[in-house]
């Protein structure tokens, strides 16, 4: 078994890469094979619309013909079996690299002739969302995995998403224009919430791996 985590936060340990590398963890306690990718390292573009993956005769049907820094992790994906998506929520969706990585990752596998996708594997999908808002404004959580697990179901698995909110921002709130938070509240739920929501992330990497 082998499971693929994506880091789409420009922060490489930071709440999304903390809950990652949980999740990681969990995939880890029934046996997989595990690797977190950083799109933050990456040099890479979206979706240039070249088509060549849709071109009659291209030995590479099917397949993103487009060659950077995301081409490896592509081709990692094409061989797992649970692929999990971690990126901030940013005004209201997930960060633009995230994004253009989700694209790469999804048109090359959708068909234009009416036919199943040209991915044939089979790719449990885990989406972990963190945000600065608190639950009760945090609306754009559900687009986002709505949006985002329709392109994903291009791999033919499952797909689930958890959400972290009121995330710690900084460790010195006083260092930023931060008027509107109560920091202490912020600072008692990261020493009680916070850990609940790594067992979330850690519960998902089984999960996803029907364990």
């Amino acid at each position: 078994m082998k499971v693929i985590a994506v880091n789409g936060s420009p922060r490489k340990t930071w709440n999304t890469a903390q809950m990652l590398e949980s999740a990681l963890k969990g995939a880890e306690s029934v046996g997989a094979e595990t690797k977190l990718y950083h799109l933050a390292d990456l040099d890479f573009k979206g979706c240039i619309s070249c088509c060549m993956c849709k071109k009659l005769g291209n030995p590479d049907f099917g397949k993103c013909n487009f060659k950077d820094g995301l081409t490896p992790l592509l081709e990692d994906i094409a061989t797992c079996d649970a692929l999990i998506v971690g990126s901030p929520l940013y005004i209201g969706d997930v960060t633009g690299m995230t994004r253009n990585f989700i694209e790469r990752l999804t048109f090359q596998y959708i068909s234009y002739d009416n036919t199943p996708p040209y991915f044939k594997g089979h790719v449990n999908c885990g989406f972990i969302y963190t945000m600065n808002c608190p639950e009760q404004f945090a609306d754009c959580q559900q687009y986002a995995y709505e949006q985002n697990a329709g392109c994903l179901k291009v791999l033919g698995g499952t797909t689930e998403f958890i959400m972290a909110n009121e995330t710690w921002q900084w460790n010195d709130y006083s260092k930023f224009a931060s008027g509107m938070f109560d920091v202490e509240a912020k600072k008692k739920r990261r020493e009680e919430i916070w850990p609940q929501d790594l067992q979330k992330a850690f519960d998902l990497g089984k999960r996803l791996l029907g364990k």
